[in-house]
């Protein structure tokens, strides 16, 4: 069990590679933020998590009656990790995160898939913060023009121009 690995694992760094090769700029393992994303783009809010099928219980009802030795200890172990990640994507969704999880097996098995569904969920992400900042009212953009329209002294000077 010493030589399992809590970061750095192989779908890891395929993943990361994957990003970066494509100009997807991040910071590994990030501990100011909940749950430590694996790979974690703070500027976005985007966190990135790549869990182990056996350790994060991937379809768990039917995993659990696999595992034949030390089940008193297993079970609890793996459904305490199930609630744990549920818990951390609430945490990070009240602070205004986006969550993305993968499976170790489906990064290696469609790397491209996965960074291009990262890559999509921040591109969205640009997009809204965009909209956030360069939004404005046009309620108050609006009397004004209509004021100048109705003017007939106004209409006189725009016609001058």
């Amino acid at each position: 069990m010493q030589a399992n690995r809590s970061r750095g694992t192989k779908p890891e760094k395929i993943l990361a590679r994957e990003l970066w090769c494509r100009g997807c700029r991040y910071r590994l393992n990030m501990k100011g933020v909940p749950g430590t994303p694996d790979i974690c783009f703070k500027g976005r809010k985007v966190a990135v998590f790549v869990d182990g099928e056996f350790w994060h219980g991937r379809d768990w009802e039917n995993a659990k009656l696999r595992i034949k030795s030390r089940r008193d200890y297993w079970w609890p172990k793996i459904e305490r990790n199930i609630r744990h990640d549920h818990e951390v994507d609430y945490q990070l969704a009240e602070l205004g995160w986006r969550v993305v999880r993968f499976w170790d097996s489906q990064v290696q098995h469609d790397v491209a898939g996965c960074a291009d569904a990262v890559e999509n969920l921040l591109r969205d992400e640009q997009l809204e913060h965009l909209h956030r900042v360069y939004s404005y009212d046009t309620r108050y953009e609006e009397p004004a023009l209509q004021a100048a329209e109705s003017d007939p002294d106004c209409l006189g000077l725009l016609s001058e121009w």
